[in-house]
């Protein structure tokens, strides 16, 4: 029995401390993109343009030493190694454009995505136990995305906003569960010793 109570304390801390380090991780980010949220999306950026040279340079190194494969293959890798490389090197050399290109992008992405959405929605609506809310909800989906079609970058501002304010509220939120987590089974256990 005593062996069981250890293991469950000692899954309890691991589960405790997973919920207050992945809470706190949320928080600090949260913080960040609503307090900084120019810098913080340059450093996003950044870590996509790291992400493309180091992805570019396996390419690179895969179809230079890839010896089974075809030639075809190794040079395809080898010149997309390079297209990584290259659109790296430029992400760095401009962050701030680069920021602002991959917003642009997002609100573009996301736009016609609330598009498609409300138009699948449409074409349901006869299936639907309620037709009015489901006809609503195409509708906004529909305007919600062309809106953002229209102003991209500055739907993308307002989502990364949005995803502070949450990642704010998720981070304290397990934080707090972090800390309440387990105190009925510590109880439980101590009555039964």
């Amino acid at each position: 029995m005593s062996s069981f109570v250890t293991f469950e304390k000692s899954a309890l801390r691991a589960i405790r401390t997973i919920l207050g380090v992945t809470g706190a991780f949320a928080l600090i980010i949260g913080l960040l993109i609503l307090i900084w949220p120019g810098k913080t999306a340059g450093v996003v950026a950044g870590i996509v343009a790291v992400y493309a040279v180091i992805t570019g340079l396996l390419y690179i190194t895969a179809g230079v030493f890839s010896k089974g494969a075809g030639g075809w293959s190794r040079v395809g890798h080898v010149a997309l190694g390079v297209l990584f490389v290259v659109a790296g090197i430029l992400a760095f050399s401009n962050l701030t454009l680069t920021t602002a290109s991959l917003a642009i992008f997002v609100g573009i992405l996301v736009g016609l995505l609330w598009i498609f959405e409300g138009v699948v929605a449409l074409t349901t609506v006869g299936d639907s136990s309620s037709k009015v809310v489901s006809t609503l909800f195409a509708i906004v989906s529909i305007l919600a995305g062309v809106l953002l079609l229209f102003s991209p970058l500055f739907g993308a501002v307002i989502l990364w906003w949005l995803l502070g304010v949450a990642l704010v509220v998720l981070g304290v939120v397990n934080i707090v569960r972090a800390l309440a987590f387990g105190r009925g089974a510590a109880r439980s256990s101590r009555n039964l010793s």
